[in-house]
């Protein structure tokens, strides 16, 4: 316990008041990455930067707290057809960036009712695979700085439960059984991409160029989501024209700066405490 106090006191005082990474995120290479999302598609705010760093020798983990069922307006499509299409989506969107499949896990709460789900069941949940997967870097929705980041329902809770359960997972006395049976170990995430963030919060703006148009393409493979599927699915494969339109409204949709490709973030390090501040 002491040591975990002690190891939780030097981050912070050594690097929190830290925002932009010493190191660039373009030069990080043998750390352990692991997003945190609320739908399948919530990877799209960083797919370029996780692409990137899982090509640079780092390991990144997607995990995805519901199944995406309900985000459809097409009378066609039933709740257990629309969690298979996300699913695989996600699954086509990942492999395009190199992203094992064994790396992503879904937790298979009901899309849009996050916030009502059972709190402690869902941080228990997140903070066994934190203890599991032992992030180095955690990347999850902005809870917001210096005050309370609205999102729509389940990223905001998102937000929170990620907040959370990286809280939690430092403490060897919660969650106890996770540590004295399971054989897990406390553990501290000392650093945070936080995605959807404020414009005048972003803080850390990482250059994708020579990955936009693999994002594009990754992005390309949510149909249900980013064509006219969301409307009027008619299946995975898209007509030549089809296609063009959804990327060149993708390419629309990617953010630059000075005309350079980038994906932008509020990075934090320190103890999950001071997250919001």
């Amino acid at each position: 316990m002491k040591t975990i106090l002690l190891s939780a006191a030097l981050i912070w005082f050594f690097s929190g008041a830290i925002a932009q990474p010493e190191v660039p995120v373009e030069k990080w290479t043998g750390k352990t990455i692991l997003l945190i999302g609320a739908h399948p598609d919530d990877d799209s705010y960083s797919m370029a930067t996780l692409g990137m760093l899982n090509a640079n020798g780092n390991e990144v983990y997607i995990a995805i707290l519901t199944t995406g069922n309900v985000g459809t307006q097409d009378p066609k499509l039933g709740m257990m057809d629309l969690a298979l299409i996300r699913k695989q989506e996600e699954q086509a969107a990942l492999a395009t960036m190199g992203i094992p499949t064994d790396h992503y896990i879904n937790f298979g709460y009901d899309d849009g009712m996050l916030e009502y789900e059972d709190t402690k069941e869902v941080v228990a949940k997140l903070v066994r695979l934190i203890r599991k997967v032992q992030p180095d870097v955690l990347f999850a929705f902005d809870p917001g700085k210096g005050g309370q980041r609205w999102h729509k329902a389940d990223h905001r809770a998102a937000a929170y439960l990620s907040a959370d359960a990286a809280r939690a997972a430092m403490w060897p006395l919660m969650f106890q059984g996770q540590i004295t049976v399971e054989g897990l170990e406390a553990h501290t995430v000392p650093e945070y991409m936080l995605y959807d963030s404020a414009d005048k919060d972003k803080n850390t703006w990482v250059d994708i160029t020579g990955w936009e148009e693999r994002k594009v393409d990754a992005l390309s493979k949510y149909v249900s989501q980013f064509s006219s599927g969301w409307s009027d699915y008619k299946g995975p494969d898209l007509s030549p024209e089809e296609e063009e339109e959804m990327k060149e409204g993708l390419h629309r949709w990617l953010e630059h700066r000075d005309g350079v490709p980038m994906e932008g973030f509020r990075h934090y390090a320190g103890l999950p405490d001071d997250i919001g501040r």
